[in-house]
């Protein structure tokens, strides 16, 4: 299957028909039937400048597989996703490019803030001043005390899935 990528056309993997929705934008780039400015394709996750940035240079990672959130997301598309936005990162914090700090950002599900529901990983570009940021809720919150921190975290671990992370 061919990938149109910046111009050019690239092969990868196959995907297979239920891979791929026909109403997900991300899909539709994955097939070359979307426009996009590509920064990184290999066999497993594709890299491109989001169409509506937050900052110059705000790029998305996303894996070629249909996965609608965390929940879908496989281990390996997981780990290549901050792998490849590592790799972004470092390129926009090098001094030619000259972002001051880069936000990662992955929202999973309504209350979170996605709006495209194929898992994406927004890599942000941040420079000191810009007035983006994530901002914690009017009100001061009481820190709660080392128990009540330890009965969440046996929770959290209780509910935890099974695998190798």
């Amino acid at each position: 299957m061919a990938f149109r990528a910046a111009g050019r056309v690239t092969r990868a993997r196959p995907l297979l028909w239920m891979d791929i929705p026909t109403n997900c934008i991300f899909c539709r780039i994955v097939r070359g039937q979307a426009e996009a400015s590509m920064v990184h394709e290999d066999e497993t996750v594709v890299a491109f400048l989001d169409s509506h940035p937050v900052a110059t240079g705000h790029v998305l990672v996303v894996p070629r597989r249909h996965a609608s959130g965390l929940e879908d997301l496989d281990d390996e598309s997981g780990a290549r996703m901050f792998a490849v936005a590592r790799r972004v990162a470092l390129a926009l914090r090098h001094e030619a490019w000259g972002a001051d700090g880069v936000n990662l950002h992955l929202a999973d599900g309504t209350a979170a803030g996605q709006s495209v529901f194929h898992a994406h990983l927004h890599v942000i570009p941040r420079h000191a001043g810009d007035g983006f940021g994530l901002r914690m809720p009017f009100g001061v919150r009481p820190t709660p005390n080392r128990k009540a921190l330890d009965e969440i975290a046996a929770r959290v671990r209780a509910s935890m899935p099974a695998g190798r992370a």
